[in-house]
C-alpha cells in the first residue's frame, strides 16, 4: 500500500497521510501498522471517509468513523483517523476475503467470500437514515457492522456494488440487481409498500421493469445507471431526471469496456479508448475536448479521473479541495481542459500506475515498481 497516492479534501483525514490538511498534489498514504504486500484493486470513498481494498480481499479505512461507517472501531479520539488501518467487521470468528465495497456519504457496504469462495456475505455499517444496516431496527446499534438477512437470494452471489448518496445497489450474477436505502427519487425503482413513510427501503429489493441481464450498475447522488454486457450495452436509467440523466442517456453503448458515475453525470468507456458521458456540467465534470485514448476513468462526486494508454492520470471537473491538482479556474474548476497529476514518464523504470480512484473530492493513484510497491 506504500505505493497509494492521494490528493484533495481532507478535513477528517480521510486521505490517510497523517494529517488533515488539503493538498492538491499526490501524497503518499500512511498505515497504522504493517503495510499489506498485495495491490490496492479498489478505493471507495463517502463524504468524510474512505475505504480501500487489496487484492487478497483485505480492506483498510481512514477518516471520518463516527457514523460507524468504518466498521469496528475502538480507542479513536474523535472518531477520526488520519492513517489507514485495517477493517474489523466481527470480533468472533475469521471472515471470508472482501471482494467488493462501496460507500454512501456516512456508510459502507462489503461483500465478502463464504467458505465456498461464493460473494454470498453482504456486511453494512453507517447510521440509520440511510437504510444501509436495515435488518437491525434498533437506530443505535445500526451503526455497528451487520450481516444482511437472506441476502443475496440461494444460488446467486454478488458480483459487485455500488452506492449513491444515501442508496445502495447490488448487481448478481443472474443478472438481478437488488437496492436498499433512499428511493424518493426513484432511483431504486418505483415507490411501493416495502418503503417506509420516508422513502427508505430497509431490506435490499429486486430493481423490477429492467428488461435485460444487468452486467453493471453505477449510482449518482438520486439515479441509478444499469447496463448489459458488452456486446449488448442496452442502458437503463432510474431515479431524477436532474441534469438530463435519464433523457439524454443513450439507448445502448454495445462497445463499453468501463462505466462510471459521478453524482451529477455518467461515464461511459468504450473499448477504443473514447469516452461517452452526459449529465451536469457546470464545473467542467463532462469529458473536455481532445482527450487522448483512455485506458479507464474513476468519477468522484463532481470530478472524473482518467488513465491514458500512455500512463498519465488526467483529472478535470470541480477542484475546490485540490482534487484536481493545484491549476484550477474560479471556484476551483478545471473546465473544457485537464490537469495531470502523474504520469509514468516521470516514475523510475518499470513503474506502472495500477489503479486510479476518485471519491467526495478526493483523488487515488496507486503506483507499482517491477511488480513492489514504491
Amino acid at each position: 500500500m506504500n505505493g497509494l497516492f492521494a490528493l484533495g479534501s481532507n478535513g477528517s483525514g480521510q486521505l490517510g497521510i497523517g494529517h488533515k490538511e488539503d493538498v492538491s498534489v499526490p501524497k503518499q498514504v500512511e498505515l497504522v501498522g504493517e503495510a499489506p504486500e498485495e495491490d490496492i484493486i479498489q478505493i471507495a470513498a463517502g463524504g468524510n471517509h474512505t475505504i480501500i481494498l487489496t487484492g487478497t480481499g483485505r480492506a483498510y479505512w481512514a477518516g471520518d468513523s463516527s457514523s460507524g461507517a468504518c466498521g469496528i472501531v475502538e480507542n479513536v479520539e474523535d472518531g477520526e483517523v488520519s492513517k489507514f488501518q485495517e477493517v474489523v467487521l466481527s470480533t468472533s470468528g475469521r471472515l471470508g476475503p472482501i471482494a467488493h465495497i462501496a460507500c454512501t456519504w456516512d456508510s459502507s457496504v462489503f461483500a465478502r467470500k463464504d467458505g465456498n469462495g461464493k460473494v454470498t456475505q453482504v456486511y453494512t455499517c453507517g447510521v440509520a437514515d440511510i437504510g444501509a444496516a436495515g435488518t437491525n431496527p434498533d437506530p443505535p446499534s445500526l451503526k455497528k457492522p451487520s450481516l444482511l438477512n437472506n441476502f443475496p437470494p440461494s444460488g446467486t452471489e454478488v458480483t459487485s456494488l455500488a452506492a449513491g448518496f444515501r442508496h445502495v445497489v447490488a448487481v448478481l450474477n443472474n443478472g438481478d440487481v437488488y437496492g436498499w436505502g433512499n428511493d424518493r427519487k426513484g432511483q431504486l425503482g418505483e415507490l411501493d409498500d416495502t418503503a417506509d413513510s420516508k422513502g427508505v427501503i430497509r431490506q435490499p429489493r429486486k430493481i423490477n421493469g429492467i428488461d435485460f441481464k444487468v452486467a453493471k450498475a453505477v449510482c449518482c447522488q438520486y439515479a441509478t445507471c444499469v447496463i448489459s454486457e458488452p456486446g449488448d450495452g442496452r442502458i437503463l436509467v432510474l431515479g431524477a431526471d436532474k441534469w438530463g440523466l435519464k433523457s439524454s442517456a443513450p439507448i445502448e453503448i454495445p462497445n463499453w469496456n468501463m462505466i462510471s458515475a459521478s453524482w451529477g453525470g455518467i461515464y461511459i468507456l468504450q473499448r477504443n479508448g473514447m469516452l461517452v458521458a452526459w449529465g451536469r456540467d457546470d464545473h467542467g465534470q463532462l469529458p473536455p475536448p481532445g482527450l487522448p485514448e483512455l485506458e479507464s476513468i474513476s468519477a468522484g462526486s463532481e470530478h472524473v479521473l482518467a488513465l491514458t494508454k500512455d500512463g498519465d492520470v488526467l483529472s478535470w471537473g470541480w477542484g475546490e479541495h485540490g482534487n484536481c491538482g493545484p491549476q484550477t479556474e474560479k471556484f476551483g474548476d478545471v473546465k473544457g481542459r485537464w490537469n495531470v497529476l502523474a504520469s509514468v514518464k516521470h516514475l523510475p523504470e518499470g513503474s506502472q500506475i495500477t489503479a486510479i480512484g476518485a471519491g467526495c473530492a478526493t483523488s487515488w493513484i496507486n503506483i507499482t515498481t517491477d511488480g513492489l510497491f514504491l
